[in-house]
């Protein structure tokens, strides 16, 4: 019709690649975090050769496993692809990320035999998981014995600071620039964890790029409503 403005056409929304930093200049660090970064950070002054860094999902486990794996000279796996015939050639880096510990299948006694034989070599590891040992379901008593001796470095929920600095970072990531009004906005209503964030701003990016404009203060309202007003 005359007058009426065309309407714009919806872009599909490819999964791009997210421009992820994880060095130790990237990790924010906050009273939610502190003691987990000053821990990792005291390598190799740690008590034990064996570290469980312990956090909820997107809390940044990975990231600060890798601030320590490039430091130590790390390798880093999947306790999943952990098995018997692995250990000599694993144990031998001398240093081991060991990640996702309480996420499906593991072989325990594998990974009992390989903690040992880093720890007999004079290497350290490691290990990442949701939650504490006893919580793994684990059936060697030898290896939930060790593991609950094992220092623990726990990263709890974000306060309000690290929030908002962390929905900065992800928007950033993702080359959005976002005024501090919305990052306010935000802030104050959506669920207080680390993946709601990481949830949120990816919602934000993909409605962008489907209606092919940037995001607005109405934009990220809109997808905070649809993700945490129904809850």
């Amino acid at each position: 019709m005359p007058g009426t403005e065309p309407r714009r056409p919806r872009q599909l929304a490819f999964d791009l690649p997210v421009d992820s930093r994880h060095g130790v200049e990237d990790f924010l660090v906050g009273p939610s975090n502190e003691q987990a970064y000053g821990l990792v950070e005291s390598w190799p002054a740690w008590p034990d050769a064996w570290l469980r860094l312990i956090g909820p999902e997107g809390s940044g486990k990975t990231h600060l496993a890798a601030i320590w794996a490039a430091r130590a000279h790390a390798w880093t796996l999947q306790a999943s692809e952990i098995d018997e015939g692995k250990v000599p050639h694993l144990a031998s880096g001398g240093a081991l990320v060991i990640e996702d510990c309480d996420a499906g299948r593991l072989d325990e006694r594998a990974l009992f035999h390989l903690l040992n034989a880093v720890k007999a070599r004079g290497g350290f590891a490691l290990l990442t998981a949701r939650t504490a040992p006893d919580q793994w379901g684990l059936s060697v008593p030898d290896l939930l014995s060790r593991l609950r001796l094992a220092p623990a470095a726990e990263i709890a929920a974000p306060d309000d600071a690290l929030l908002r600095a962390l929905l900065v970072k992800l928007f950033v990531d993702r080359q959005l620039i976002v005024d501090t009004g919305t990052i306010e906005a935000l802030a104050l209503r959506m669920e207080r964890s680390f993946a709601a964030a990481r949830d949120l701003v990816d919602a934000i990016d993909r409605l962008s790029l489907e209606r092919g404009r940037r995001v607005t203060r109405a934009m990220a309202s809109e997808v905070a409503a649809s993700l945490f007003d129904a809850e």
